[in-house]
Parts: C-alpha cells; structure tokens; sequence
C-alpha cells in the first residue's frame, strides 16, 4: 500500500534507541520534515541529551519540555479524585501520561503546520490506541504514522543493525539484549516483558527501582500527615507542596518503606492479558489516604455512587479515552463531590504498609454523639429501628410466603 504524503511530522521521541531509528525511518520512508517533542513527565532521567541526538540527526524543530506539574495537577490529580484503580489494583500509570504527550504532539503539529504526528508504541500493546484515541479526538484530520506496524524491524538486532548503518549512535550498554522493558513517570515505574513474561516466576529484586523489599525497610516506622483542600493533597507534614514536588516527596518515603509494589497479570484493551511488575510508592499513599479523607467527608450515597462509577473511570483511563465526553461526564460528577474533601490524614508507612493513625475534617459527618453506645443523641430513637427493618424486611417476608404456598 502506498503511503500517503506527509510534509511534516512530530514525533513522540525519547532519544532511546527505539525512537531514534523511528526518526531516521521517517525521514527516509516519507520524505518529511521530523520535529521532535520529549516531554519531562518525572521519569527520573536527564532528558537533555535527546537534544543532542536530534540536533547530530539533522532536526531543526526539538520541543524538550518539562510538564511535570501540569502532568500532576491536571492529570494525576483528577484521576485520583476517582480513586481509579484497573482491574481492582493497578493506579494506571502509564496509561495516564499517554493524554498529556499527545496534547502536546498536537498542539505542536499546529503551531508549526505539521500534518502527521508519530509514536513509537508498539502492534501488540495498549499505547497505541491511547496515542491515537487522543490525536484524533483532538485532530480529527491528522495522519497518524505508526512505524512499529509499518516497518520489518522486528527485533532488536535489525534495530541496531539499521541504527549502524545510519550512523544512529548506539551506546555500549544498549546493544545487549534488554533484560525487560520500562517505562517510567512522577506516577509509577513499571516493568514488563522477556524475563517478566511467565506469570508463574517471581520478579527479582533488580527488577525494582523506585522501592525498596518491605523487609530491608527501616525497622522504625514514618509518621507523616497530608493535608486535602477540595480532595487534592496539598501539604505533607504541615508543609505545602506543588502537586509535582508533592507526588515526588510521597514517592521517596513511600520508597523508603517498601510502599507500592504491584506484581499485576492484567487485561490489555487489544484482547490479549500481559504480566507487569508496577512500582507506585506516593500513588499508593494517596490513594489510601484519600479514602481515608472521604470516609468522614463525604455522604453514603455519594461515596458509594463514586465506588460504583470508579470501574467504568478507571477501565476509559486504560483504553485511552481520556478526552472522551463520558470521562468528561464522570470527572464532572466526581468533582463535584469534592468540594467537601478537606482536613487532614495522619498515616504511619512501616514495611510496605500503610496505617491509619487518624483523619480529621471541618467538614466531618462522623458523630461521636450518635455513634455512641452510651446515652447519646434525641435524634436517633431505637425504636424507629423496629419499623425499619420491618419495612426492608417486607419483600423478603411476601416472597418466603409466596415460595411456602407453592411448596405446599
């Protein structure tokens, strides 16, 4: 099939590798122009020498830019409002950061008139259709180039071996076989294939980056506090923090006390399942410490119609539809429960657990006076509890009767 003419292009490029050959590809396939956009989302690595590498291939156009905030306060931050969990346990690290990259893809292919933007995400995985969800839900006209569905590299050997015959620098310690892949963010780090894939074999520790084994944690437990104002955290320890400079404080002492490891098999949106090792240390605090704020803030019935939407948020997360209308609707809905979401949550993090010391709020529903077993509040009469659960306990009582009749 031939391919269809593209002037420009920006591509979603790292400096590894895998995005390094992708440039040089599009430049021979397509006969373009190639921009390249690296974003800072927290990975932990000195993104600069991507510039470097894109200047010694030729690219006049290099957006390196650091969105770790804007990735925090407007991405992680909402989604946590849901208290968004895939699957019952993964904090969809990845999947969120995917959104924010693709804004920026198209934001740039406007700014410069580019017509085609390009990722590097691979026929089999979830990335792709997050990518692409998000530039056509954004950019409804624009060419999308997948080269990892396109091209015959398919190995890491004819990698290297295009990338040497094109003068691609390969470093050293990147020629060998890696032993998994990774990808990491302020968010998580997570780690999948090769040594990974059998389910039934254990990660080793080298596997992990970002925590240490709960049992080589510190023998004395951390006591910290977070603050919440509208259900965003927005100090620890009395201390206020930027939603970035929060998320990365959360993540080291999560880490230091063996906080947030997730050994997940979980269902990819492409049909297949895949196994992945996940590391969340200030995620894994949040989350806690956000249900824990809710429990004494919000009404039943609107937290458990927040637990019954959560699923249906999470799974849209996941399959890449972030700017979907039904996010939308759902963010709206659970925003709008968060206006009572404030006080303050006391927490003690020892060996890979969290422990709740206590929470308190202004805007607390919990009453000590009606709880009470002693003599408490006149609002609460025990004798209304008799017409209760008559009253809940009527079907039951008809439907027993009806079965006896027909039994008898």
């Amino acid at each position: 099939m031939a391919k269809q003419k593209v002037n420009k292009v920006v591509l979603a490029y790292s400096g590894g590798l895998d995005t390094s050959v992708i440039l040089k590809w599009l430049q021979e396939s397509y006969d373009c122009e190639v921009i390249t956009f690296t974003a800072d989302l927290g990975q932990g690595e000195d993104i600069e020498p991507a510039r470097a590498k894109a200047e010694l291939m030729g690219i006049n156009h290099i957006y390196i830019e650091d969105l770790r905030e804007e990735f925090t306060r407007d991405y992680v931050f909402p989604m946590f409002r849901a208290n968004a969990l895939y699957e019952g346990e993964y904090l969809l690290g990845t999947s969120i950061a995917r959104p924010l990259i693709a804004k920026r893809q198209i934001e740039i292919a406007r700014e410069l008139g580019a017509d085609a933007v390009s990722h590097g995400a691979t026929g089999k995985g979830n990335d792709q259709v997050r990518f692409e969800l998000a530039y056509y839900a954004l950019q409804p006209d624009i060419k999308v180039i997948a080269p990892w569905r396109e091209w015959d590299l398919s190995s890491r050997t004819k990698l290297i071996s295009y990338a040497e015959s094109h003068q691609i620098p390969v470093p050293k310690d990147k020629r060998g076989e890696a032993p998994f892949s990774v990808d990491a963010n302020l968010l998580h780090v997570s780690a999948e294939g090769k040594v990974l894939e059998d389910p039934a074999v254990a990660a080793e520790e080298y596997v992990f980056s970002r925590t240490v084994a709960p049992e080589d944690a510190p023998d004395m437990p951390t006591e910290i506090s977070i603050d919440f104002l509208c259900g965003d955290p927005v100090a620890i320890n009395g201390q206020a923090m930027s939603p970035a400079t929060l998320l990365a404080e959360l993540n080291r002492l999560g880490g230091e006390n063996g906080i947030g490891r997730l050994d997940l098999v979980e269902n990819r949106f492409v049909g297949m399942k895949s196994r992945g090792i996940y590391e969340t240390p200030g995620g894994t605090i949040l989350i806690k410490a956000r249900r824990v704020m809710e429990s004494i803030t919000l009404d039943r019935g609107a937290a458990h119609l927040k637990d019954e939407l959560m699923p249906r948020y999470a799974e849209l997360i996941y399959n890449g539809f972030w700017f979907s209308p039904e996010r939308q609707m759902l963010q709206a809905a659970i925003d709008a429960s968060q206006s009572v979401v404030t006080g303050t949550v006391h927490l003690k993090l020892y060996k890979g657990n969290i422990i709740v010391l206590g929470r308190t709020s202004d805007n607390s529903l919990y009453s000590e006076d009606l709880v009470t077993f002693e003599e408490g509040a006149a609002d609460y009469d025990h004798h209304d509890a008799h017409g209760f659960i008559r009253l809940n306990a009527l079907r039951l009582r008809v439907l027993e009767a009806a079965r006896r009749k027909m039994e008898g």
